[in-house]
């Protein structure tokens, strides 16, 4: 007798701890999703949608400038510029957009014709081009071009550099502020580039 209740005693002790045990696991499992939830959607604050949102349009517009030097430009440093400012800048549209769809943001369309109809309410944007500038770098060629494009450009890095100080200042988002500590080292790094190519420094 006294070795079966002790048998039952242990037996219901295992299944209380395992109970305990599995409240304790389902208590993690529950709470873990929404800890990397908060993380990827919530640690972020209106600037760093302000951001994205700014940024991806910004980006499209130099990625559209870059993509015309490959047919127009004379000079083989410009054309090497433009294609960093491609491989740069489109990587970080994608990543940018991904933000905004975890956060559940409306995304910035694709302007394949942002010279045109995108540039529509863009107009207060630092560095953007108008369509009328757009134009005439689509029309230009050769040295002309060269210099078009990097005075262009350099108006154009100037204006990312703003925001993304701004980003950088106020951003919550580790990302974010990550990535625009990058513009400003990169872009400001090219504007020197650009304005040496100009034979402004």
């Amino acid at each position: 007798m006294r070795t079966t209740r002790f048998a039952a005693l242990t037996v219901s002790a295992v299944f209380a701890l395992a109970a305990c045990g599995g409240g304790d696991d389902s208590g993690s499992a529950a709470s873990s999703p929404s800890v990397s939830a908060e993380t990827s959607a919530g640690a972020h604050n209106t600037q760093d949608v302000s951001f994205a949102q700014g940024m991806i349009p910004h980006h499209q517009q130099a990625v559209e400038m870059a993509e015309l030097a490959d047919g127009r430009a004379a000079s083989a440093q410009v054309k090497d510029l433009a294609a960093r400012v491609e491989k740069a800048q489109g990587p970080e549209i994608s990543t940018m957009s991904g933000w905004l769809k975890a956060w559940d943001e409306k995304v910035p369309e694709s302007m394949p014709g942002m010279d045109h109809s995108g540039m529509e309410g863009m107009d207060g944007m630092a560095g953007m081009m108008d369509s009328a500038d757009m134009d005439k770098l689509k029309k230009a060629s050769g040295k002309e071009f060269d210099s078009m494009f990097l005075t262009m450009m350099v108006e154009h890095h100037k204006g990312a550099v703003e925001m993304a100080t701004t980003e950088k200042a106020k951003g919550e988002y580790k990302d974010a502020t990550a990535m625009a500590g990058d513009i400003v080292t990169s872009q400001n790094a090219e504007i020197s580039e650009m304005k040496k190519l100009l034979g402004e420094n």
